[in-house]
């Protein structure tokens, strides 16, 4: 699995992966969530254009996967992250995290961040493998206050969310940067 930057006539298929990525919730009956439409074109562009957006494609060139990332108080903060179901189960997931962290070392950000849901399979204990961490009420910076903040108001507090933090160095990547 090759991971590489979003092309910009590639943005329409992310939506696509994500609403396909979503349906697993209506499996935890969440289906606010599974029907929620993915970002816009334009907030996508937006990620791309900042070199924060990347793909994991298959053999034949055509994305089957994304993360976007934003930098939050010195951190890259994984904004989304979705594999489609058809590629799902074969690490391509952590593939992409490990890409990013390498991505934030290379800048000298000390961690990636994240907020997701807490009794979701693939969401915390899922990060919690990936070798992120949950963090104290107290460790959570502004920024991330501020996303919280969003997506309370966004309702996603309907279900329990956490900040999780992946601590980075040159020992804490487990994969090669593609």
């Amino acid at each position: 699995m090759r991971i590489r930057a979003v092309r910009p006539d590639e943005l329409p298929a992310l939506q696509d992966i994500e609403r396909a990525a979503g349906q697993c919730f209506h499996d935890v009956a969440m289906p606010e969530i599974a029907d929620d439409e993915p970002l816009s074109l334009s907030e996508l562009a937006r990620y791309r254009q900042t070199g924060l957006a990347w793909v994991a494609v298959d053999d034949v060139d055509v994305p089957v996967a994304y993360l976007i990332a934003d930098r939050v108080d010195g951190n890259l903060h994984v904004e989304q992250v979705s594999v489609h179901p058809d590629h799902a189960r074969r690490g391509i997931g952590r593939l992409l995290l490990d890409h990013v962290a390498h991505c934030a070392i290379a800048e000298g950000a000390p961690a990636l961040t994240l907020t997701t849901f807490t009794d979701v399979p693939w969401n915390a204990p899922y990060y919690t493998r990936c070798g992120f961490q949950a963090m104290r009420d107290s460790d959570i910076t502004p920024g991330l206050r501020r996303i919280r903040e969003e997506e309370a108001a966004h309702g996603l507090d309907r279900w329990p969310r956490m900040c999780m933090r992946r601590a980075l160095g040159p020992f804490q990547v487990s994969g090669p940067l593609n």
